[in-house]
């Protein structure tokens, strides 16, 4: 309550006559710009969370390329994560549910194109995965990162 006692302190001297109308509403309004609103506060709060969502949106999606570092790890590292921050924000549990979709539904398409392989279209097939499974990560994470939600094409929905 620091800004109201200024204001009644220089409502006081308007009354005694030591500042005139105009000097008061000049004094006051620097004394309100000066001072932060609540709402200020809590858009700036607001977009610390948002950022963080984001940010963790993001990496679900992008750490499907642990994989290719560590075998296995683009599997299971999205899944972690995703289990591990679900609770602190419905917009991360549904990333999280359309990477774990993506990558339950590209096991099955790489497995399906690989018996494939022996009639000749499933080398086209798994061409084709490849470059989804680098292509789909790094767009989900360039939406996620900017507040969106996209799923993925062509995946099947275990999880809704």
């Amino acid at each position: 309550m620091e800004i109201a006692s200024e204001i009644e302190k220089l409502q006081k001297l308007k009354q005694d006559g030591a500042i005139s109308e105009q000097e008061f509403e000049q004094a006051k309004k620097k004394l309100l710009e000066k001072q932060p609103t609540v709402w200020d506060d809590l858009n700036q709060k607001a977009s610390n969370v948002s950022k963080d969502v984001n940010t963790w949106s993001m990496l679900i999606h992008l750490t499907q390329f642990c994989g290719y570092i560590i075998p296995l790890a683009g599997l299971v590292v999205p899944i972690i994560l995703w289990q591990m921050k679900k609770n602190e924000s419905e917009i991360i549990d549904r990333h999280g549910k359309i990477v774990t979709n993506w990558i339950i539904s590209g096991l099955i398409y790489s497995f399906v194109s690989f018996l494939l392989v022996f009639l000749v279209i499933g080398i086209p097939m798994l061409i084709a995965i490849g470059v989804m499974a680098i292509v789909f990560p790094i767009v989900g994470g360039i939406k996620a990162n900017n507040g969106e939600v996209w799923s993925y094409p062509l995946s099947i929905k275990f999880f809704k």
